[in-house]
């Protein structure tokens, strides 16, 4: 069920320790390249690849776990963003229609919206540690709701990124 997790010979934890991480990585990278053992273990190498890329990051991580245990994120505006989205898209179309006055206002917005994210951040950082400590199904999803919530800003903040970009090579 957690291939991920069983390549790497961790016990599946939303709360990892990424020296440990890394340390198992590349003792079982060693023990499985395609140049020290043979072409058979390139399937396997793939693995801890994908592995340790998903592993390392919390967020993959948890997508990851939850996915595992057959919760998926919503793709839905949560209800309490709904308004400052508003907001922020009216912006993007502004500047994409050269209104260069909503520069500023979306510059504060963006920052906004990271803060937003750098706090659920630290409530997921709390949340992985919760359940580790005694799991749970209702703390899975809370912590599939702040995912959601975390992806949805986070694409927010890559399209603003991307626009207020776009407009300063302009």
């Amino acid at each position: 069920m957690f291939e991920y997790y069983e390549a790497l010979g961790l016990e599946p934890k939303l709360a990892l320790d990424s020296d440990d991480l890394r340390k198992r990585f590349y003792e079982r990278s060693r023990e499985s390249h395609p140049d020290l053992v043979g072409a058979s273990s390139e399937d396997r190498m793939a693995l801890l690849n994908d592995a340790f890329r998903t592993l390392r990051e919390p967020v993959a991580r948890a997508e990851y776990f939850l996915k595992q245990k057959g919760l998926d994120l919503s793709k839905e505006v949560p209800p309490e963003l709904l308004e400052e989205v508003f907001e922020l898209n009216m912006l993007l179309d502004a500047l994409r229609d050269s209104d260069d006055s909503a520069r500023t206002q979306l510059d504060a917005g963006r920052e906004v919206f990271a803060g937003m994210q750098e706090e659920i951040d630290r409530d997921l950082a709390a949340l992985y540690g919760a359940y580790d400590a005694d799991g749970g199904f209702e703390k899975l999803e809370r912590i599939q709701a702040v995912l959601s919530r975390r992806r949805y800003i986070s694409n927010l903040l890559r399209d603003v990124d991307r626009e207020l970009n776009v407009h300063l090579s302009n």
